[in-house]
């Protein structure tokens, strides 16, 4: 199997995970939650694609969130992503490493800023960062 037939594979199962725990969620009752779960991910990179774009982050700060897309973009990781739950956790460590080093660098009101979500994932972002 070739490698772009793997990243399909990965990013379908990956879909079809997400979208179930949104519609777990609505089946629940759990409207709003399940309203930021779907919209949390283009929020984030959304998020990223407008820091990108301010003059006010640092060049460095602008490397790693380009490594870290870089990084997500990629099939294969220290854990294989087809792998539910476990396979995203090594994703999640890196992104809350990414964030922690914007924020440490009193990037906090930027991410406020530019944070196109609800305030409930901006908090779930800051907390996983911090």
């Amino acid at each position: 199997m070739s490698l772009w037939n793997w990243l399909l594979v990965a990013l379908a199962a990956f879909v079809i995970l997400y979208a179930s725990f949104v519609v777990v969620l609505v089946v629940a009752g759990r409207r709003e939650s399940a309203r930021a779960l779907a919209g949390f991910i283009p929020d984030c990179v959304i998020l990223c694609s407008r820091l990108l774009r301010d003059p006010r982050v640092p060049r460095r700060k602008k490397a790693l969130l380009v490594a870290l897309a870089g990084y997500l973009a990629l099939p294969f990781d220290l854990i294989p992503d087809f792998i539910p739950v476990a396979g995203q956790f090594d994703d999640v460590i890196i992104v809350a490493l990414v964030l922690r080093s914007l924020l440490r660098g009193g990037g906090e009101p930027l991410v406020r800023q530019h944070w196109p979500g609800p305030e409930n994932s901006l908090a779930l972002v800051l907390r996983v960062a911090a």
